[in-house]
């Protein structure tokens, strides 16, 4: 076992959370997680009530928790409200304020997570009242923005030792194995938020088309880009964009949005038809530069364990080369 704050706080065996991923982050997935000694969080996502409903039932009786993107949420606040009713284990809120959905929080008893891509964003949750923050890097697979883990991290760890020293840490972006969580660990984090590792789990909704692209892919193979929120329709801040791999959709638009704009019916339905599909050819496989770390696709469990062994071996002086 690797004993931090983060465990401790949450009763904990290993310090990993999984990130609520939207729409990919199911119950049993969530479920899973919390079974394997972490902390499992359903993607609540852009807000789907019925989808919400059904993955809570999936997770059974399993403590977890549900991530929302902030600014979505802030359309239908009352999805909140129904997530409470389930009783989570904590409140994930990413992309925007947190402050207006605290109060409803504290009242309930529910711990709140906030993820952040500045130190800014950081200072503000702090703010807010954050139980736990979640500084995410650009290796992250979806959305974020631009500062790398290895120094965004231990910069807002200084400051929270400083000025919130009972706020946790967690670390996210391009965290997939033993050697990620060992690093975390190093930079002061508490623990760490895993998302593209978990997202190639059996448990996953994720379809086997774009999770065998993401196995044979590379970090180098991965993008930032907006393409796929405006073939969406979906307004996203411009701070964020999202990181997915690269295929012809990304290659034809990426630096053309007025083509895009010009064509945006078509282009919907194309990418819409391709999501439906599951085809990482015509639509985008939403997933981070860890990809170059996965090559396969087992349960939850035996993904957990690996990480969580490789991290105490290295922990305990045991590097060899051939940890994962």
């Amino acid at each position: 076992m690797i004993e931090t704050r983060l465990t401790t706080r949450f009763g904990l065996d290993v310090p990993i959370l999984s990130a609520p991923m939207a729409m990919a982050a199911g119950g049993r997935l969530a479920a899973a997680v919390t079974r394997a000694g972490g902390l499992g969080f359903i993607g609540g996502g852009y807000g789907d009530p019925a989808w919400l409903e059904r993955e809570f039932a999936q997770a059974g009786n399993a403590a977890v928790g549900c991530g929302f993107i902030t600014w979505k949420l802030a359309e239908q606040p009352e999805l909140l409200e129904r997530a409470l009713e389930h009783e989570p284990a904590a409140i994930f809120l990413s992309f925007g304020d947190p402050a207006p959905f605290a109060p409803a929080l504290r009242a309930a008893g529910v711990p709140l997570i906030c993820q952040v891509q500045t130190l800014r964003d950081a200072q503000a949750a702090a703010g807010a009242g954050a139980d736990v923050i979640v500084a995410q890097g650009g290796e992250a697979g979806g959305h974020g923005q631009s500062r790398a883990t290895l120094t965004l991290v231990p910069e807002v760890a200084d400051w929270l030792a400083g000025e919130a020293p009972q706020t946790l840490l967690v670390a996210a972006g391009g965290i997939a194995d033993g050697r990620g969580l060992a690093a975390c660990l190093m930079l002061c984090a508490d623990g760490v938020l895993i998302g593209s590792r978990l997202w190639a789990s059996r448990e996953c909704l994720v379809s086997d088309a774009m999770t065998d692209a993401a196995i044979a892919a590379t970090g180098d193979d991965t993008i930032r880009s907006s393409v796929m929120d405006r073939a969406r329709g979906l307004n996203w801040p411009e701070r964020y964009t999202a990181r997915v791999l690269r295929n012809p959709v990304t290659e034809r638009w990426h630096d053309d949005p007025e083509g895009m704009e010009a064509h945006a019916g078509q282009i919907a339905a194309a990418w819409r038809a391709g999501w439906e599909a599951g085809d990482p050819e015509t639509s985008n496989t939403f997933v981070g530069e860890a990809a170059g770390l996965i090559h396969d696709r087992p349960p939850v469990a035996e993904i957990m364990a690996r990480i969580a062994d490789g991290a105490e071996a290295l922990l305990d002086g045991g590097w060899n080369g051939a940890l994962r």
